[in-house]
């Protein structure tokens, strides 16, 4: 009998443990279960939201397309102005900002020359030697008497029909 109950404990302790194992894997099974049926609905969902996703995705690749097209066009533009703009002999360091600092620095420079040009102007007014000197000055003598004496003659006219 001994041998028997021994054998009997043996057997439930197998037996319990094969219970506990099992409640183990049913536990699994469940949760496997959840999670596949979870998964399901996931896949159902995505399926559902594939369509839209799909139209997008081409009017991104048709965008896509046109992008790369207006880029290629852009890029021959930019070829071609930095062409033209080297065949007309532009150079990065003439700009607006210094054009205008050009302008500035001239009109400075103008202010500057115009009283010393302006002299050099009057003596172009000067006879070459001398003598044509002297014949000058005693040229504006007599335009300044004749000048004198038409004022007098004037005034003394004036004068006379005043009273």
């Amino acid at each position: 009998m001994g041998d028997i109950s021994l054998r009997k404990s043996g057997v439930e302790e197998k037996r319990a443990k094969v219970q506990k194992e099992s409640k183990i894997l049913l536990d699994y099974t469940r949760k496997a279960i959840a999670r596949l049926t979870y998964l399901k609905r996931t896949l159902a969902q995505l399926e559902d939201d594939l369509p839209p996703c799909e139209a997008q995705m081409e009017n991104w690749k048709t965008n896509l397309q046109v992008m790369a097209a207006k880029e290629r066009q852009y890029m021959q533009q930019c070829a071609n102005y930095k062409a033209v703009l080297n065949r007309v002999g532009y150079s990065p360091e003439i700009s607006h900002g210094v054009l205008v600092d050009m302008a500035e620095h001239r009109k400075e420079l103008e202010k500057k020359t115009k009283p010393i040009l302006d002299t050099l102007r009057s003596y172009q007014d000067l006879p070459p030697d001398k003598a044509l000197a002297a014949l000058a000055i005693e040229d504006k003598k007599r335009q300044y008497a004749a000048a004198e004496k038409y004022l007098e003659d004037v005034l003394h006219s004036a004068l006379a029909t005043s009273e």
